[in-house]
């Protein structure tokens, strides 16, 4: 029998005053650290060990004002919250809970796009997160056509997905398996070239399965210089997996 068991364990979670805290154990961390998960919406404590776990508890503690601040700036990130102003592909959505059935009404006159019925009298993040997805399913569709034309290559059933690891997945073409494209609709609340890119991309794996030169030479030759549209989504991916509904 082990006598000597740790006081905590890789996958903990505990309760700081109110405050949610997951503790994970990175053998090739140097120190105890925290983090925001902002795809899970959680805290995190990094040890390096498991005996480190003790310190990285204690160091949630004596930091636990700014993990609070930071949690609740990430929980402020819904859709539809009032804080938090949204883009469809890059142009200004405006929100009008009137309690109509949700339709979009394209912008027009100077008017940016209108988002109607997403509530009654107050916004309903679901109601909101619908009218994304089937936008985002509509033009990501349109845009398959469009690649797969260039590559000649026949275009593939297209859906969206709420991975909040990854931007797209698609499946090539097999004997006795059909071609499919998966993309997340959260490209939607992203700027148009980047949501495309992200479609050619994976356009471009139905005819090169890898990510080698040849691969990269179909994504240049259907949106160009891919470099920029990847550093956007580095730098803002975090924030657009953040958005929860």
């Amino acid at each position: 029998m082990n006598l000597f068991k740790a006081r905590h364990f890789d996958g903990e979670r505990l309760d700081l005053g109110g405050l949610p805290i997951r503790l994970s154990v990175n053998r090739r961390a140097r120190r105890v650290s925290l983090r925001i998960d902002r795809s899970g919406r959680e805290a995190i404590a990094v040890a390096p060990s498991t005996r480190r776990l003790a310190d990285a508890v204690a160091f949630a503690r004596a930091r636990r004002a700014w993990l609070a601040d930071r949690l609740a700036h990430l929980a402020a990130q819904r859709l539809g919250h009032a804080a938090q102003p949204l883009a469809l592909f890059g142009e200004p959505l405006q929100l009008v809970p009137d309690g109509r059935r949700p339709h979009l009404i394209a912008a027009c006159g100077g008017a940016p796009t209108r988002l109607v019925g997403c509530g009654a009298d107050e916004i309903d993040p679901q109601l909101v997160a619908r009218a994304v997805k089937r936008r985002a399913l509509e033009v990501f569709q349109s845009r398959v056509e469009v690649h797969c034309q260039a590559l000649g290559v026949a275009a593939p059933p297209v859906a969206v997905m709420d991975a909040r690891t990854r931007w797209g997945s698609c499946t090539p073409a097999r004997v006795g398996r059909a071609a499919s494209i998966r993309l997340s609709w959260r490209l939607a609340l992203a700027p148009f070239v980047v949501a495309d890119y992200v479609v050619a991309h994976e356009c471009a794996h139905l005819l090169e399965a890898n990510h080698g030169p040849g691969f990269w030479a179909l994504v240049r030759g259907l949106v160009g210089d891919e470099k920029r549209h990847r550093a956007w989504l580095r730098a803002e991916g975090g924030r657009l997996h953040g958005f929860g509904c």
